[in-house]
């Protein structure tokens, strides 16, 4: 069934995942990757039914990239989160590869990152698409409590090749990224608390074919998104007995901005709380959460100690979030996504600017809507 806000005051005192142990494992290093091409909502606007005001106003989206494969950025997100962890690639004793569009259907895409990146241990790729990359960190988490090591987990999606690029419902909101982390046993940064599940009955809200383009129902798909988000983070609070005014970032996935200020507000997280890649990068899927707090870690906006929230959505319905404690300090290794594909950089990571937009109305387009999702009847 749809997870509620309401749901959260099932959350009893007995619950056994309410205030327990927190689970170790520090976020030691971090990276992302972006192919080199570069759409504008301006490209758009040539060939599609829509401008660079409407896309904007109602999605948060300027630009998107898209290219290369999901290895290909895998490995280039993995790689410099190993580089910024200052361990070897040998010391990896599991690489998690959150993604749903593997460079085939067998054998798994974290096969050919595993390989490419010289890591030791195992591999294995998990599909929870937009929610998937949270899934993978606590996964993650659990195999550093187990003893596996270190581990890097890693969100990585090529959503270009699902997406018709003549249906501007989709082909302006999804896009192609990596991003990555490396999991560390130790150190002041622990697992304190998590949520996750799925609604199976939303499954065919948005959906790909074998072969085929992704099909989404956006209207829907935002409504439920908002109170998702809203109920699982609260989830995720109350298990972990943090309050949401000690969040020191919420990462969220990286779908609407319309989405994420309207879950951050029923959350009480203000905007400069709030880690947001979305108008540079589109949806990017598993790898919209990593990419975000990549480029937040860079530039910055995180201490050790620091409490960070991540919250994911998407198809299925999917969800998941976490509340972190981040122990990695406060240095910067500019290894992020903005300019940073060569490897480290002088005076670290550019800033993810806070976003934000005038609600313009963009007269003679009588196909839009009032709820940011691109392609839904006009709200009445």
């Amino acid at each position: 069934m749809e997870l509620e806000t309401a749901d959260v005051l099932a959350v009893a005192l007995n619950d056994p995942l309410r205030v327990r142990q927190p689970a170790a494992g520090t976020i030691t290093g971090w990276g992302s990757a972006l192919p080199s091409t570069v759409i504008s909502n301006a490209d758009l606007e040539k060939r599609l039914d829509t401008t660079d005001a409407w896309i904007t106003t109602r999605t948060g989206i300027r630009q998107r990239c898209v290219g290369g494969s999901v290895s290909s950025l895998a490995v280039e997100a993995g790689r410099a989160a190993i580089a910024a962890a200052g361990i070897e690639p040998a010391e990896i004793g599991l690489l998690v590869l959150a993604t749903s569009t593997p460079d085939r259907v067998l054998p798994a895409t974290s096969a050919t990152v595993h390989q490419q990146l010289g890591l030791g241990g195992g591999a294995f790729d998990l599909n929870a698409v937009c929610a998937g990359f949270v899934y993978a960190l606590l996964v993650g988490h659990g195999a550093v409590s187990t003893g596996m090591g270190n581990v890097l987990v890693i969100g990585a999606d090529c959503f270009s090749g699902i997406t018709d690029p003549n249906d501007r419902s989709t082909a302006v909101l999804f896009a192609d990224g990596a991003g990555a982390i490396v999991l560390e046993p130790g150190g002041e940064g622990a697992l304190y608390g998590f949520d996750l599940g799925v609604d199976g009955t939303g499954y065919d809200l948005l959906t790909c074919p074998q072969g085929g383009f992704i099909s989404m129902e956006g209207a829907e798909i935002f409504r439920r998104a908002v109170r998702v988000t809203e109920a699982s983070a609260l989830v995720a609070l109350d298990r972990a007995g943090v309050e949401p005014s000690e969040i020191a970032l919420f990462v969220p996935h990286q779908a609407n901005l319309r989405i994420i200020e309207a879950a951050a507000s029923r959350l009480g997280i203000g905007a400069e709380r709030t880690a947001i890649v979305l108008d540079r990068t589109g949806n990017t899927s598993a790898a919209s959460i990593p990419m975000a707090l990549a480029a937040a870690a860079d530039a910055g906006r995180l201490h050790s100690g620091d409490y960070v929230l991540f919250s994911g959505f998407g198809a299925g319905m999917t969800w998941a979030s976490a509340v972190v404690r981040w122990g990695a300090g406060d240095r910067s290794p500019g290894l992020g996504m903005i300019g940073g594909r060569g490897g480290p950089r002088e005076g670290g990571g550019q800033s993810s600017a806070l976003y934000s937009y005038s609600n313009t109305n963009d007269k003679g387009r009588d196909n839009g809507q009032d709820n940011g999702v691109p392609g839904a009847p006009r709200s009445k």
